[in-house]
């Protein structure tokens, strides 16, 4: 495919390899894609991907229809402690998916800790030791967005922060949580583009790769 240039070199510059971003590609150009993956027994991921494109790779790859991600030849788990992954609200969690499927095919484990949001801080307050465990934390919350200065404001962890785009009205899409976000008093948090668990994702592994000494 002549339009398609991959790019692998990728993962040695920057510590991440190039990944498949769905949108805008067609069924035909994704399925190629892992069709030279499991060709050359490489590792292959896919984010962002429609209905047609998770059923064209059912019988390629491991597809996940929540986080709208693909994944062949998943590297094994590294010996480290996991990423955090917490939620504001169940409607997050498709963000953090996503984050989760980039961040367990490049080996990093992960643990979850959904539906913890500021409506009911209880929910939180009672995994804070697990949630301290945890070397980097991706937040994700829509709304107002509060959660994440919350959380950096009890961790000594780095906090990635993720708007999302639930909610109604004056939330306009997400925008409302990313501005709180990033006019956020807490300080140790990095925010990423609203629904961007891959970026979340990709941030947490540089910093994981630096912490090990190094790329993998």
């Amino acid at each position: 495919m002549t339009d398609i240039r991959w790019d692998h070199a990728r993962e040695a510059r920057t510590g991440i390899p190039e990944v498949i971003f769905g949108r805008g590609k067609t069924v035909a150009q994704v399925v190629r894609l892992f069709e030279e993956a499991k060709a050359e027994g490489v590792l292959r991921i896919a984010t962002q991907l429609g209905e047609a494109h998770l059923a064209a790779l059912q019988d390629l790859a491991e597809v996940d229809a929540e986080s709208r991600t693909a994944v062949l030849n998943p590297r094994p788990a590294l010996d480290q402690p996991p990423v955090g992954l917490l939620s504001g609200g169940t409607g997050d969690i498709p963000v953090l998916r996503e984050a989760e499927a980039v961040l367990t095919a490049l080996g990093h484990p992960v643990r979850t800790f959904f539906d913890v949001g500021v409506a009911g801080l209880h929910r939180l307050q009672g995994v804070m030791d697990d949630v301290r465990a945890c070397p980097v934390l991706i937040v994700a919350a829509g709304m107002e967005g509060a959660l994440p200065s919350v959380v950096a404001g009890l961790v000594d962890a780095p906090v990635i922060a993720v708007p999302t785009s639930i909610g109604a009205g004056i939330s306009a899409g997400g925008t409302v949580a990313l501005h709180s976000m990033l006019a956020s008093c807490s300080p140790g948090i990095a925010v990423v583009n609203i629904d961007n668990g891959f970026g979340a994702a990709c941030m947490a592994i540089k910093i994981l790769n630096r912490m090990r000494g190094g790329s993998r």
